[in-house]
């Protein structure tokens, strides 16, 4: 069976930890020769993500290790596929945080097997004008790979730590616009709330390792009182 989403059998992932919800999702998919790849946490989820690059994922809200949330604010720094929520809460403040976390739709348990289909071809429709994910942005000789986590400056390996990498690709996300403490906290710390200062460290740290003194090599320039802000520096 063919389909039109850019490749004859799509990937689709499941994330879940209910065995019994697990299954049945894979038999409605598997009813449209979808290949699945199943989950059982949020954290073993992302790393299948990374691994298989599935043309859709479907994720649950209560899950161990890494909430659906958190689900969905990783892969959104790198993954550019479908997303949809299938939880079993409905409240409007859930479905409109998960749309805000980067969900493409949300569908409430238990679903019909009929719409959950029609949902996900129309997904993946969309999907196709969306631009590909490319895994290495660069700003000015700044080079950041996104799938590896790997940061070059003029073809020279800069060593980040895990926060400052995720601060520096929240950055590169909102080239040249502002980024404020608020979704730097709700896009590296899950939306914990924060103190700025905290922020202002790592920020400082990252600088020194990406920046030299040259004004032209600037690239996180402070909105002061505002937040942050990735330029790309004139050579």
């Amino acid at each position: 069976m063919e389909f039109q989403y850019g490749c004859i059998v799509p990937t689709v992932l499941v994330i879940d930890d209910d065995a019994a919800t697990r299954n049945v999702v894979q038999a409605t998919l598997e009813t449209e020769s979808y290949t699945v790849i199943l989950a059982e946490d949020g954290r073993q989820g992302v790393n299948l993500a990374l691994e298989h690059k599935p043309q859709a994922t479907i994720s649950d809200l209560s899950l161990p290790e890494m909430n659906g949330l958190e689900v969905c604010r990783e892969l959104r720094t790198w993954y550019t596929a479908p997303l949809l929520i299938l939880s079993a809460y409905g409240e409007e403040r859930l479905i409109v945080e998960a749309l805000d976390a980067g969900a493409d739709d949300y569908i409430v348990k238990p679903f019909r097997p009929g719409e959950l289909l029609a949902r996900m071809r129309a997904l993946l429709r969309r999907s196709q004008t969306r631009t590909p994910f490319r895994p290495t942005v660069r700003a000015g000789d700044l080079e950041v790979n996104l799938l590896s986590r790997r940061v070059f400056r003029g073809g020279e390996e800069i060593t980040l730590t895990r926060t400052e990498f995720d601060i520096l690709a929240c950055l590169f996300e909102n080239r040249d616009c502002i980024v404020t403490p608020k979704m730097i906290f709700e896009k590296v710390w899950s939306g914990e709330e924060g103190n700025p200062q905290t922020i202002r460290v790592h920020m400082g740290n990252l600088r020194k390792k990406i920046e030299d003194k040259a004004p032209k090599t600037q690239y996180i320039v402070t909105a002061a009182g505002v937040g942050y802000r990735l330029r790309t520096p004139q050579r």
